[in-house]
């Protein structure tokens, strides 16, 4: 007799019989098919495929989905203990039933599923033959004597308790984001990633890596093998120099041409390690990456180092690495020529051989999320599907909500504006975009996922010190005083336009007016007065840095004016002629540098009168700095006691170095000029100056290049025993500008100075990342800045009142009228920065409203899964459906689901989805909230390592010990039913756009979601 899964159900020989023994040899047994046997007293099984398949198959996704496994796993439990289970090799189906008056066979290919069964429906077809012949029981009995079979009794045993047994929360968050990246963990798989072949681990680079910047490195090469680009964002202080130079010594390995895109400031950092130096410690590694400036790409021709940049074939880099990628977070089209952002995206990536990019910034976001488009653009060739089959749709669509989600968070009151506020109001789509390409790891990172107990620990930060100093030591003249005398500036020097005949105006337009794309004109007239404001911000900043600095800068000014006022009052009279019909032979009748301008085209009586009103005010204030000496300077001496008090008293044993930052070289030379010999003589201490202009200078006598100093500044640091290990000498105290603020590790000192703040609290922070990293020697840390003698509020809002025409400006080049809005909003936030700057030090990702993306990736997820897998390895082997509860004030229920059936999707996480429905059966999360459910299920769950018994305990008694689920259910039908209605609601839209979608798709149902956890919530 044919038994089928069509006509004749295998599930009908199991009724109406008194069954005494079972004997079954099958692939597999699920807890529905189970439900035939339950009453069975005696059987043999033997089993030929996974026990793993017990959770169920395909079919029977309906059921489930009734969340019964619990109930069922343990039912099969107490079946199996008077059952005898082994594995088996063979692969064909047997069946003997043995009851009190016959015995009755079946052999083909059946399983004991409800498919296999017969109860449900199936597209595979079961045929099996039905007989009375008790020579099937001996066949039978040879196989279950095969000595090669396993008794699997408690292996099964022990597969069902994962399916029954209380479950901690914190396991069932873990399983739940296993589901979700597992897909992504060969991202930070070393022997996946890198080819060991090349002898990349054998490399010095590789190996003077800590371990969490390996992980960078494996995984910036698994981003640009993948996505052709990847930017490392690690905060300030993790060594993202040295993360870059593995990655670009791993494609060197395999003769790729690599570029070194770099700010000029930074170039020697690169360059030392590219050259036959002893001082290169990565000398053996060879490396010969060509190094260019971020400013060379304005040029067409002369050298930049040994490159010439005529000749230079672009488009021939393999892999370029942009260091301070945040430079080019703006296009700047030009319409006569090309702008850096254009040069680098058309000639050098879009051009000739297939270019790879790795950006390293520890900014890339500046206070707007739409700063990544044209960093974005480097690695998709400005291609804006490049992502489509990761579910980024449209990168600019993802980037332009983000924008309008970010700009409504910025106009929420202040105590509502808050990093977890904006989280949850982004799309995540965005955070699912920087996942793919970014890696951004703090501080707190690095301190929390990885066991730096072998490469040593960051020190212990002091309270910073602020310092308040007068101008000088007899109160000769106030900041207050110099600033209003500024105020009252016209600076009209720098604005000769202002003062062109009306006659004259259209023929300057048109000289030097320039087109900048969508009917904007950027004018000239502009561009000065934006130059008048920034002069007024460069004279307050460099009153504040040092009264030297000051004095310097209005003699330069007064000379500028008297140099004018006499050329006005020198010049004759020339022919009619026009601005636009000049050349080189009209130099005396033209005033201005880059932009000139005839002075007969001058009303030079209203001119002149401008400038002798802005020379008196230059004069009066010079006659009253100029007297302030060294010995008055106040801030000088009081720079000398705190050195003095840090030499006598080291925070550090017998640590007396030292750092001094300034903004300004005029004051950097200062400081060295009057601190040097000071300390020379008085504590038999070297100094040194680093300014970037390659004027440097130390009472060491030895060579003053920069990267020399700056080994012979921090020596263990820098390895100085191994480049010259005869050296005894050390210089304590450096001077610099921000030529050293980046890229440098000079972690032999404890004690940095910052002699002129700076408005910007990210440079502060930069600064302080030369002292404030792993595995410094230094138990301690001290940050001293210097401060206005005047209120922070009053300090902040002085550069609103200097800067606020620039804002203005801003609009007419920009076309954005958010600037406005958003100048407000950085100084606000300055101001708060700087106010917690006096307080503590912080990191940059935690300055009080800044955008960091540490913030913004899911790195924190995978992070927490890859630490839980190296203690955990079994949650690997878990059950899909299982579950756990806990408590909250927002009670309900967290799905995490799974489409099985195929369809192209731009969701980030298909075929994964999570929702979450309140205990009043309403959706409070969908799935397009990821980023929050995913936030509120690790603070649910994470320190909940324990089964919650109580709440155990209440969930049994609700569900008569999980037989009656209805609840539940209902609420993973609305779950459900919200993912299906939000496709169906995106795909009708689709209709109406390019490329949309068929009307003919059709939509996903209940039944084709399965069950992969969830998480109840009382």
């Amino acid at each position: 007799m044919l038994i089928d899964n069509k006509s004749n159900f295998l599930y009908e020989v199991f009724e109406n019989k008194d069954i005494q023994e079972l004997q079954i040899l099958t692939p597999f047994i699920t807890l529905y098919g189970f439900e035939f046997l339950k009453n069975i007293k005696k059987s043999k099984i033997l089993l030929s495929d996974k026990i793993e398949k017990i959770v169920g198959i395909k079919e029977e996704i309906k059921y489930k989905n009734q969340l019964k496994q619990t109930y069922l796993a343990k039912k099969f439990e107490t079946f199996i203990e008077n059952a005898e289970i082994k594995s088996t090799f063979q692969n064909i189906s047997l069946l003997n039933i043995i009851d009190k008056n016959s015995t009755i066979s079946i052999q083909g290919n059946f399983d004991l599923s409800l498919a296999g069964l017969g109860k449900v429906n199936s597209n595979n077809y079961y045929t099996n033959i039905l007989v009375e012949d008790e020579n099937l029981l001996k066949v039978f009995n040879d196989i279950w004597n095969n000595p090669n079979n396993k008794n699997i009794k408690s292996k099964l045993t022990n597969y069902l308790k994962k399916i029954y047994e209380d479950k901690s929360s914190q396991l069932l968050y873990f399983f739940t984001i296993y589901k979700l990246f597992e897909n992504t963990l060969d991202e930070i798989d070393e022997d996946k990633v890198i080819n060991s072949k090349t002898g990349f681990k054998e490399t010095l680079i590789w190996n003077k890596l800590f371990n969490f910047q390996k992980d960078a490195v494996i995984g910036a090469i698994e981003k640009l093998e993948k996505y052709n680009g990847c930017i490392i964002a690690d905060s300030v202080g993790l060594g993202k120099t040295f993360e870059a130079l593995a990655v670009i010594k791993y494609y060197e390995l395999k003769n790729n041409k690599v570029l070194v895109l770099t700010p000029k400031k930074l170039r020697e950092n690169w360059n030392i390690y590219r050259i036959n130096d002893k001082r290169n410690i990565l000398a053996k590694d060879r490396f010969n990456y060509d190094i260019l400036n971020h400013s060379d790409l304005n040029r067409e021709k002369g050298y930049s180092g040994e490159v010439n940049l005529q000749t230079i074939n672009w488009g021939n880099y393999d892999l370029i690495v942009i260091d301070e990628s945040h430079n080019f977070r703006n296009a700047n089209f030009k319409k006569d020529k090309k702008s850096r952002y254009q040069k680098l995206l058309e000639d050098i990536i879009q051009s000739g051989v297939k270019t790879k990019v790795l950006m390293l910034s520890a900014t890339p976001v500046n206070n707007r999320l739409n700063d990544l488009k044209n960093q974005i653009s480097f690695i998709t060739e400005d291609k804006d599907t490049a992502f489509k089959d990761y579910g980024i749709k449209s990168v600019e669509v993802t980037l332009r909500i983000a924008q309008a989600k970010f700009n409504q968070w910025m106009k929420l009151p202040q105590d509502e504006k808050t990093t977890k506020k904006l989280l949850e109001m982004l799309n995540f789509d965005y955070f699912k975009l920087l996942d793919l390409i970014t890696i951004a790891r703090s501080r707190k990172h690095i301190e929390k996922y990885y066991n730096t107990s072998n490469i040593g620990k960051f020190p212990t930060r002091l309270k910073p010190a602020n310092i308040k100093t007068t101008i000088d030591t007899q109160n000769l003249i106030s900041i207050e005083e110099i600033n209003n005398t500024i105020k009252k500036l016209l600076l009209s020097a720098y604005a000769p336009l202002k003062y062109i005949y009306p006659s004259k105006r259209e023929e300057y337009a048109k000289k030097y007016d320039k087109e900048i794309g969508k009917g904007r004109v950027f004018r000239q007239i502009d561009r000065e007065e934006a130059l008048i404001n920034l002069m007024r911000v460069n004279l307050l900043k460099r009153m504040e840095s040092s009264i030297n600095s000051f004095n310097i800068t209005l003699k330069k000014l007064i000379k500028k004016y008297e140099d004018i006022l006499y050329k006005i009052k020198t010049h004759k009279n020339i022919e009619e002629i026009s601005i636009l019909d000049i050349d080189e032979n009209y130099e005396e009748d033209l005033i201005g540098e880059k932009i000139k301008v005839l002075i007969k085209d001058i009303d030079t009586i209203r001119w002149k009168q401008d400038l002798e009103e802005d020379l008196l005010f230059l004069k009066t204030l010079l006659s009253k700095t100029i007297n302030i000496t060294t010995q008055k300077d106040n801030k000088l001496q009081n720079l000398k006691d705190i050195i003095e008090n840090k030499i006598k008293h080291p925070i550090n044993l017998n640590n007396k170095k030292i750092i001094i930052f300034t903004a300004f070289a005029d004051t950097a030379n200062y400081l060295y000029e009057n601190i040097s010999t000071w300390a020379k003589n008085k504590f038999d201490i070297e100094s040194c100056l680093i300014t970037g202009s390659g004027n440097n200078k130390s009472t060491l006598n030895i060579n003053k290049d920069m990267n020399n100093l700056l080994i012979n500044f921090s020596p263990i640091s820098k390895e100085r025993d191994k480049i010259e290990p005869n050296a005894n000498k050390e210089i304590d105290i450096l001077i610099a500008t921000d030529c050293i603020s980046e890229g440098q590790n000079l972690q032999d000192c404890d004690y940095l100075i910052n002699y002129d703040i700076h408005w910007n609290p990210v440079r502060i922070i930069q600064r302080f990342g030369r002292i404030d990293r792993i595995g410094s020697k230094n138990d301690k840390i001290q940050l001293v800045n210097f401060w206005p003698d005047m209120e922070l509020d009053e300090y902040i809002n002085l550069e609103n009142r200097v800067t606020g025409r620039m804002v203005l400006l801003d609009i007419s080049a920009t076309g954005d009228d958010n600037v406005i809005n958003q100048e407000k909003a950085t100084l606000f936030y300055r101001l708060k920065q700087l106010k917690e700057l006096q307080e503590k030090v912080i990191d940059l990702e935690d300055i009080d409203g800044t955008i960091s993306l540490t913030d913004l990736t899911l790195s924190n997820f995978k992070m927490d899964l890859i630490e839980y897998l190296k203690e955990n390895p079994t949650l690997k082997t878990y059950p899909t459906g299982i579950h756990s509860t806990t408590f909250s004030d927002k009670k309900g229920v967290i799905f995490c689901v799974k489409l099985l059936k195929e369809q192209k999707s731009n969701y980030p996480l298909h075929p994964y989805y999570l929702v979450f429905v309140n205990e009043n059966g309403e959706i409070e999360l969908n799935f397009n909230d990821t980023k929050m459910i995913l936030d509120m299920y690790k603070n649910l769950t994470f320190f909940e390592n324990e089964p919650n018994e109580k709440a155990i305990s209440i969930l049994k008694q609700q569900t008569n010990n999980y037989k009656n689920m209805k609840p539940i259910v209902e609420k993973l039908k609305i779950a459900i039913n919200s993912i299906i209605e939000k496709k169906e609601e995106v795909g009708i839209k689709s209709i109406f756009t390019r490329g949309g979608i068929s009307l003919s798709e059709e939509f996903s149902s209940f039944d084709d979601f399965e069950i992969i956890s969830y998480l109840v919530i009382q």
